[in-house]
């Protein structure tokens, strides 16, 4: 079996019981099919939630909270006691985790994603296994429905995985609800994620998790576009991950092969920028940098909307909408400049420019 970097995203239900304890006979389960996958040859990433739901029951709530100020609490003592757990259990077969925490302000700033990615890649050159879960002690916005779904895929897509497998309680994605449709038909295989299926997808969480089945398909859908591969699912014992990895999983599996890989710049670029402007473009700059590969030229920008510097991120758009989003090399002020002179007719001038507005390096189409 070829050597594979998979990203392993286990849910709260998957980990807990209801009072909101860690689940040693569940905890057990993973530990074992996670130290299987890596002892099979894999790289192996691990997204976790956990920590609210095993940290709540030790404050005295005898449910999840739902106020901020109790799910940080929460978070704070629960934190520790995971992360805690899975040392003591990995110990048994030599694999050292790493804890790592994130907010999506980790992802939005470009210095900390890229620190981010070379901490990441350095712990799995040196054989660790990170542990990833959302800084939930302080972050606000990402204390919300699906964080930690939406957190794999990012991750998944982040340091270029081949597989993104989500464990949860249902095994797959079915045409409708199989808890109240016993006759509901499973989906084996699909190429991706409609808006129809998004549509039907019940959006009820587990009562220690946040997470329902769309937060998972919007997972899914965004991990695709990273050309990564996307298992949903469950499973038992040690074989589980590596019987998923092989394509006999007990669930639903999306891929679509035609999509290429984003590299970190560009996955930056489309997911993560702030955008601060918009580029207007004629049809025959549209035709070069959607479908010939080439970078964005001066002669092709009719028309600038807002401020900018040179290094910003901006959205371009062609004649029938948004076409990508680019890190222009220009300033607006410079770009308004370029197309004045070339309404003035000074034709010269713009064709001698070698600078382009968006390197080719530095786009993400839509």
């Amino acid at each position: 079996m070829k050597k594979q970097r998979i990203v392993v995203k286990i849910g709260s239900s998957s980990l807990t019981n209801d009072r909101g304890e860690i689940d040693q006979q569940k905890f057990d389960d993973h530990i074992g099919a996670l130290a299987a996958l890596r002892n099979a040859g894999h790289e192996v990433i691990l997204v976790s939630s956990g920590a609210v739901a095993a940290g709540f029951a030790g404050l005295g709530y005898p449910s999840r909270p739902l106020t901020l100020k109790g799910k940080q609490a929460a978070a704070a003592v629960g934190q520790s006691l995971l992360i805690q757990s899975y040392i003591e259990k990995f110990s048994a077969y030599k694999i050292v985790p790493a804890q790592i925490l994130l907010t999506r302000s980790d992802f939005s700033n470009r210095e900390r994603y890229r620190n981010a990615f070379a901490t990441m890649t350095e712990l799995l050159e040196r054989g660790v296994l990170p542990i990833i879960n959302e800084n939930d002690t302080v972050s606000v916005e990402e204390l919300t429905f699906g964080d930690n779904d939406m957190l794999s895929a990012l991750v998944g897509g982040f340091l270029h995985a081949d597989q993104l497998i989500i464990l949860t309680d249902i095994n797959g994605l079915y045409e409708s609800n199989p808890r109240t449709n016993p006759t509901a038909k499973r989906f084996d295989y699909l190429e991706e994620i409609t808006e129809e299926l998004m549509a039907g997808a019940d959006e009820n969480g587990s009562k220690v998790g946040t997470g329902g089945m769309k937060s998972k398909l919007l997972a899914a859908k965004t991990a695709s576009s990273l050309g990564v591969s996307v298992f949903i699912g469950t499973g038992k014992g040690d074989d589980k991950l590596i019987d998923i990895v092989k394509g006999m999983g007990d669930g639903t599996y999306i891929s679509n092969p035609s999509i290429a890989k984003l590299n970190t710049n560009r996955q930056w670029i489309f997911l993560h920028s702030e955008i601060t402007g918009k580029l207007y473009v004629d049809e025959g700059a549209e035709q070069a940098i959607l479908y010939n590969g080439k970078s964005l030229l001066p002669a092709g920008v009719f028309k600038v909307k807002g401020e900018f510097q040179k290094g910003d991120v901006v959205e371009v758009f062609g004649l029938n909408g948004l076409l990508g989003k680019g890190e222009v090399s220009y300033s607006s002020e410079e770009l308004k400049q370029t197309i004045e002179k070339r309404n003035r007719e000074l034709m010269a001038d713009l064709q001698s420019s070698t600078v382009e507005v968006i390197h080719r390096d530095r786009w993400a189409k839509i």
